[in-house]
């Protein structure tokens, strides 16, 4: 098979999730999103909730981005924020599922946990913002008068924490090889497309 791993990027209420799933059952292959934040809650002792905090101080924060970049080029890990260690494990935690076979990964920047290896398709799921408005209020449970600044709010948090780790813009096509349009494919269609490239690859392997 060329690729082992999917690691998918997506814009909030397009279904991502949701996608990954059923890429999952149609393949055979675990997919993993929240459940590496609970890896990550364990080995750390801290609340998943908690997680997702310092997750948002960090992406906003262009000082933990020079800092980040600081400890790569220096290898001061002892000396890492608490923002910091959360990266690195969620990196760890997703190189470890990695170990043990091909996986789906969706958000947490798992390209970069997953950057020695070739055998990455990088995906980015995208939707019309109306669209993901309706979700976000049908799916999610989101006010309807809320709807505009909750889609908003988690877009930039995604953004920012994306260009805070990887050091890339969030939207720039060129950093994947497949963006699927949801709301005009809809979730199986897009789930389906992500099966027919890893099916006829294994199949090409034969």
């Amino acid at each position: 098979m060329r690729y082992r791993y999917v690691a998918i990027e997506r814009e909030y209420g397009s279904a991502g999730t949701e996608i990954a799933e059923r890429l999952s059952k149609l393949s055979g292959i675990p997919s993993y999103g929240i459940e590496v934040l609970e890896r990550v809650s364990k080995n750390l002792n801290i609340d998943v909730a908690k997680i997702e905090q310092y997750e948002e101080k960090a992406t906003n924060s262009f000082l933990y981005s020079l800092y980040l970049m600081g400890r790569a080029n220096g290898g001061q890990d002892g000396q890492l924020s608490n923002e910091g260690q959360i990266y690195l494990e969620e990196q760890c935690v997703i190189g470890e599922l990695a170990s043990q076979g091909p996986a789906i990964f969706v958000g947490r920047c798992a390209v970069n946990a997953l950057a020695e290896n070739a055998d990455v398709l990088q995906v980015f799921i995208r939707a019309d913002k109306e669209l993901r408005k309706e979700r976000a209020i049908k799916h999610y449970g989101v006010n309807p008068h809320e709807a505009e600044a909750v889609v908003h709010k988690f877009d930039r948090k995604r953004s920012n924490y994306y260009v805070t780790n990887t050091g890339r813009p969030w939207r720039e096509l060129s950093n994947y090889h497949l963006v699927l349009d949801s709301g005009k494919l809809g979730v199986e269609a897009c789930a389906d497309i992500l099966w027919k490239m890893l099916k006829d690859q294994a199949e090409e392997q034969r």
